[in-house]
Formats: structure tokens, C-alpha cells, sequence
């Protein structure tokens, strides 16, 4: 019995140990991700829109669900050139997020898939840039398109979707089309009130 109590209680400090030093390792890492990741956003808000890289990024709506940018190609805020926003949509087996630009004619400036946990060799192939080119494939294909009409080639539409990863292609071009959406109306709105 009296072994039991002592196995006992050192399982209990080790616990304790264990779990302080990942309570530590925590409170040191946690800012400095958050900081990767703001930085990491920033990065992307500039390549989704090319005309603004040099420019202001405006956060509106930031308490709605689908905050956005405006993207002003100059660093006092004149020449607004487009919107930035975020999508989320569940893919095969994670969690898609991704970095859009739209022109003012609500077309694709570009995109930028920021995370993704997919399946290794088929929707990982979202950000893989083949041999030879300096862009992933999957995200070129969206530039210049209609954001409201884009669809991927198994529904009918021009996005050519990933070999084996088709939940993944359908994922990111759904999530993409229907914030547009949302996030015209809400401009249009904007616009109309001021």
C-alpha cells in the first residue's frame, strides 16, 4: 500500500513539472506566433493585391464576421484599388483559410492559401509551386476572374480542380465566391449611406 502512495505522488510531481513547463513554454511562444502570424497577414494583403503593395491597408467591419481591407495604392489613403478579405471553409481534413484581393470590378487580384492541413500529396497541392515557376498553380488560375462566377471545372466552371483533392478545390473556390458576395453587399451599403 504504502508503495502505491509513493508511486502516487511522484506521478503527481511529475504531472506538475510537465505540465508547468508547457505552461511556461506557452506564455513565451504564444506572442511570438501571433506576431509570425500578423506579419505573415500583413505579407499577404500585399501579394493578393499587387497595386497596393506600396499603399495603406484599411481594416472595416472588424467586429462582423467577414472584416475586409481597403486597399489604397498609395500610403495616404486616396486611390482606393481594391478589398482584401479572409475566407474559412472546412476541406477534406482541415480547416482552408485564405487571403483574397478583388479589383473594383470585384475581379480576382489574386490569392493566398495561409493555412491548410490537407491530405499530403493531394490538397496540400493548393500551395505547391511546380518546377520551374515562382507561383503555386492552384492560385494562379483564379486571377483575373469574376470573383461572384468562379467555379471549379467539376460544377461547371473555369478553376481546374486539384487531381484527388476536389473537396479541397471546392472549398477554397465556394468559400471564395460567396464571400465576394457578402462582401459586396456589405460595400454597396457602405456606399450608399455615405
Amino acid at each position: 500500500m504504502n508503495n502505491i502512495v509513493q508511486l502516487g505522488v511522484r506521478l503527481l510531481i511529475v504531472c506538475v513539472l510537465s505540465a508547468g513547463g508547457l505552461a511556461l513554454l506557452n506564455a513565451k511562444t504564444s506572442p511570438i506566433i501571433a506576431e509570425y502570424k500578423r506579419m505573415e497577414q500583413e505579407q499577404a494583403r500585399k501579394e493578393v493585391v499587387p497595386a497596393a503593395s506600396a499603399g495603406l491597408f484599411v481594416l472595416r467591419d472588424s467586429s462582423t464576421d467577414l472584416p475586409y481591407y481597403e486597399a489604397y495604392s498609395d500610403p495616404e489613403g486616396i486611390q482606393l484599388v481594391g478589398y482584401v478579405f479572409n475566407t474559412v471553409g472546412k476541406g477534406y481534413s482541415s480547416t482552408m483559410e485564405t487571403v483574397v484581393g478583388v479589383d473594383l470590378q470585384w475581379k480576382i487580384t489574386g490569392i493566398k492559401v495561409t493555412f491548410q492541413q490537407e491530405t499530403p500529396g493531394l490538397g496540400t497541392k493548393s500551395t505547391e509551386i511546380r518546377y520551374g515557376e515562382t507561383d503555386p498553380w492552384f492560385q494562379r488560375q483564379f486571377k483575373s476572374k469574376p470573383a461572384e462566377l468562379i467555379k471549379v471545372d467539376k460544377d461547371g466552371g473555369e478553376i481546374q480542380s486539384i487531381t484527388g483533392a476536389t473537396i479541397t478545390s471546392r472549398t477554397i473556390t465556394d468559400a471564395i465566391r460567396n464571400n465576394t458576395k457578402l462582401l459586396k453587399e456589405k460595400v454597396t451599403a457602405r456606399e450608399k449611406r455615405s
